[in-house]
């Protein structure tokens, strides 16, 4: 769902877990290790890290040098980002901020929970983890300045590949290439108008004093429903147009009126508004599909099959003419994969339903109609073809080159980025303190400026 869609940051939400944990507990000392330009590196910030990587069941050696590693590295950033003037929005911050706590209210069970285990208010929460925040999107805008033009040619791919250890070569799981053609059963005017009645009702219950966060709860159908119906700051570009319209016309605690939007009916509630970023709840609702409509949409697919098959029409011109999913009709019927763009899924990344389905189909068959659901949670039939299969394998240059190319330009980049930092070694002011001397990568072009 565009608007409600919720970027999960598992290790980030860990992060804050033990970030918070270590800061409630507030028995680690400060002490100044390291100096970069106008940075400080905290004996308390390494210490945090390292219980925060324990937490998560590493134990490398030399775990603490590591992090001091880590931490002259995005000091030597933060201070070239405050140099070149880079600069985060307060907006954006705001959104990692909300984006990361609605992600921990979500596993912790609510807004309450959280403030009664860490016994401080939601704000003070924000706040401490704020800088944190800050410093990470800084540190990487900055990256993506240094290999804003990096690119990567096809030999420089074959020669990344070339170069893996034979014994380090990504194993690929099974993965299939499949097309589609989707039919959304018709919704009913009784449907459309119970639904509209039950809002309606809601909407009066709030207005005369019932709560909007446990209304909600009850009845909306979305994810959000857990957290009241909260979703969080968001900007009119990440909201659907009709949603994003009602929002920001809405006054602070202010109910809309029941507005239309792809994914529903909805109630929105403005909770706050910062600059171009609205917080609103909201409580969706869907019309019931009938008996009925299910069977249209199944007999609809079953005529398109019947032309397939007598080869009167083929699958990807059929697409183009029936399908109603506007993301693959144009491309016969071809789903993409929104994790690398490639054409290629593996098994364990398919819906429930299509798994079920797709893993029995042989190459060039067609399924029968069955019942799936969209990107945004809508009911919908389809028909599914098998383009292509790959058996599990070691990553080759035939099968896999998307993912090699990424992999390369990801090396490429971090090289560049390595490179970068040896060169403003020696332009930036950076002090050591003695006791981090035995740390191994410091010979490395650090410990010379430590002589000079």
């Amino acid at each position: 769902m565009k608007y409600l869609s919720k970027k999960i940051f598992s290790l980030s939400a860990l992060f804050l877990f033990t970030f918070l944990s270590v800061n409630s507990q507030g028995f680690i000392v400060d002490r100044v290790v390291a100096v970069v330009g106008d940075f400080t590196i905290l004996q308390s910030d390494i210490e945090q890290q390292y219980l925060q990587y324990r937490a998560q069941g590493y134990t490398l050696p030399d775990m603490k040098c590591l992090i001091f590693k880590e931490f002259l590295e995005e000091k030597l950033l933060l201070n070239q980002a405050k140099i070149d003037s880079i600069e985060i929005s307060e907006s954006n911050v705001e959104q990692q901020l909300d984006q990361r706590l609605n992600y921990f209210i979500s596993q912790i069970g609510s807004q309450k929970e959280l403030e009664e285990y860490f016994n401080k208010t939601t704000l003070q929460i924000k706040d401490d983890f704020r800088e944190m925040i800050r410093n990470q999107m800084l540190t990487q805008k900055m990256q993506q300045e240094i290999t804003g033009t990096v690119k990567i040619t096809p030999s420089e791919v074959k020669s990344f590949y070339n170069s893996i250890p034979k014994d380090s070569i990504p194993n690929i799981d099974a993965k299939v290439e499949m097309e589609q053609i989707v039919v959304y059963p018709k919704l009913g005017e009784d449907a459309v108008f119970e639904v509209r009645e039950k809002l309606l009702d809601l909407r009066k219950r709030i207005m005369e004093g019932e709560s909007f966060e446990t209304l909600a709860i009850l009845y909306s159908s979305d994810g959000s429903a857990s957290n009241g119906g909260e979703i969080g700051y968001m900007a009119k570009g990440e909201l659907d147009s009709e949603y994003a319209k009602a929002a920001f016309s809405l006054k602070k605690g202010q109910v809309s009126k029941i507005v239309e939007s792809q994914f529903g009916y909805h109630l929105i509630q403005l909770i706050d508004r910062k600059d171009d970023r609205v917080n609103t709840r909201h409580i969706l609702m869907n019309p019931r599909i009938t008996p009925d409509a299910r069977k249209r949409a199944t007999s609809r697919l079953d005529s398109i099959l019947v032309l397939i098959r007598a080869d009167s029409l083929e699958f990807g011109m059929a697409a183009r003419i029936y399908s109603e999913d506007k993301n693959t009709n144009m491309n016969k019927g071809l789903l993409v994969n929104p994790n690398d763009n490639s054409a290629f899924f593996e098994l364990k990344q398919l819906d429930s339903k299509d798994y079920l389905v797709v893993r029995d189909l042989k190459i060039g068959e067609i399924s029968n109609p069955y019942e799936s659901v969209d990107e945004n949670g809508k009911p919908l039939y389809k028909i599914v073809r098998l383009r292509s299969k790959t058996d599990p394998h070691k990553a080759n240059m035939k099968q896999d080159y998307t993912l090699l190319q990424n992999m390369a330009l990801a090396d490429k980049k971090q090289r560049v980025v390595e490179d970068w930092i040896r060169e403003k070694q020696g332009e930036t002011f950076i002090h050591i303190d003695d006791s981090m001397l035995e740390c191994d990568f410091l010979k490395k072009g650090w410990l010379e400026l430590k002589k000079q």
